[in-house]
């Protein structure tokens, strides 16, 4: 391909066909290599499609912008080009954002940046060797990511730890949106997720759907802050690879499929992992919804997996929710290295799962010296996590659990947990 060097001025004069439409005007970018050293701006009712030579908009060493492309305004399309970050030019190394700050305005060298809009849609782009996000939208509308590839970005903080970029985030309450179709590999940070400031709006009614992840340092999934999320036949394997990119300094153990925040009527429906280097589903500020026919598994020796954890863990680290009323049903549990589901909270119904091979750790760890065997548990229901919230008015049944020393350690109840408390019934257990 040839290349072309040119500035935000010049792109346009770059712009071998612009035609105009009532609805949308319609822009093909040059075939080659177009180097950016600052933002291309694109406005609303525009469609942007690569040549069909091949386009490459690339960060020129000296690119000064918040994103290689910058979305304003409603009907935005962006499709069948390739964004390449020069991500070791552009990357700084930087910790998370102040608490009070979104995402939007701290990350810098991003591939795509959208604020406020309406109708975006970003079909079959392909990213690499991007610094920030991928793809960062927030405080927006009707979003469409589908069928785009996205690969070895993503940058470090001091420590040489991952800082959560590198994937797609939507963010500041974010609604009816769907990333779909899309494939995610060596990804320092997160690969698809949404977060919200505890003050803004949770994100709403989207869908995450069809993805593949591989070689993730933090979550393959987080859904962060938000009301009525799928997420929904995903699959991948290796999340937590490699080890030395995860944001052990901050407890950031990674997840196959991650909750942070308030999260309620939303579900996570038969997505499939393999070799996941932390848990399979963590329910930290999850209620009033499903998890239902997801399968984790770890096939390899126990020491490869450094922070090998539960399967499935509730948390309610979120002031303004209360783990209740959540469905585990039919998941596949296979070779955790502690144990299968840690429940706190009412209402739950925890009915035919598979937890299998669990324990693979040999853990009889004193987690908390007054509950030795929290960590070891095929099921364990406890007195809270963040908060206190004992494990009342459960049903627990027709689970089978298999694993090291589960015959003894089965079911169990932390100390203060009445055996009347839960209904616990026809669970198979060796």
């Amino acid at each position: 391909m040839s290349r072309l060097v040119v500035s935000l001025a010049l792109v346009a004069a770059a712009v071998l066909l612009m035609r105009s439409s009532p609805a949308r005007r319609i822009v093909q970018l040059p075939a080659g290599t177009v180097e950016l050293r600052s933002e291309m701006s694109i406005d609303g009712a525009t469609e942007v499609v690569g040549s069909p030579a091949g386009t490459v908009l690339r960060a020129a060493r000296g690119f000064q912008g918040r994103a290689l492309i910058v979305v304003h305004g409603a009907g935005v399309i962006l499709r069948d080009f390739v964004i390449d970050g020069n991500r070791d030019a552009l990357e700084v190394r930087s910790g998370l954002p102040p608490s009070d700050t979104a995402f939007s305005r701290f990350t810098r060298a991003n591939g795509v940046l959208a604020e406020d809009v309406d109708d975006l849609a970003v079909e079959r782009l392909r990213f690499f060797h991007v610094a920030g996000f991928a793809v960062l939208v927030s405080r927006s509308r009707h979003v469409v990511v589908d069928g785009v590839r996205v690969s070895d970005s993503g940058s470090r903080n001091p420590a040489g730890r991952n800082n959560s970029t590198g994937g797609i985030l939507l963010e500041e309450g974010t609604a009816d949106f769907r990333v779909t179709r899309s494939w995610f590999r060596r990804i320092r940070g997160n690969g698809v997720w949404t977060h919200s400031l505890y003050t803004s709006p949770r994100n709403q009614h989207g869908e995450i759907a069809g993805n593949y992840f591989e070689d993730m340092g933090r979550d393959a999934i987080q859904v962060g802050h938000a009301v009525a999320i799928r997420v929904e036949f995903n699959s991948g394997s290796r999340i937590g690879f490699p080890a030395g990119e995860v944001d052990i300094e901050s407890l950031a153990v990674p997840v196959a499929i991650d909750t942070a925040g308030n999260v309620e009527r939303s579900s996570y429906l038969g997505n499939r992992f393999i070799e996941v280097n932390g848990k399979c589903i963590d329910l930290d500020g999850f209620h009033d919804g499903d998890v239902i026919g997801n399968v984790c598994a770890n096939r390899g020796a126990p020491d490869e997996y450094l922070y090998g954890n539960y399967g499935i863990v509730m948390n309610n680290s979120n002031p303004d929710m209360r783990s209740r009323n959540i469905r585990i049903l039919e998941n596949e549990i296979v070779g955790a290295s502690f144990g299968g589901v840690f429940v706190i909270g009412t209402g739950h119904l925890i009915a035919r799962n598979r937890l299998l091979d669990l324990n693979r750790a040999h853990c009889g760890c004193p987690y908390l010296p007054d509950e030795p065997l929290m960590l070891g548990s095929g099921i364990y229901l406890g007195r809270g996590a963040s908060r206190p919230d004992p494990a009342i008015g459960n049903t627990i049944e027709d689970n089978e659990i298999t694993g090291f020393q589960m015959n003894t350690r089965c079911i169990v109840l932390a100390p203060g947990i009445q055996p009347l408390a839960n209904v616990i019934r026809g669970n198979r257990c060796r």
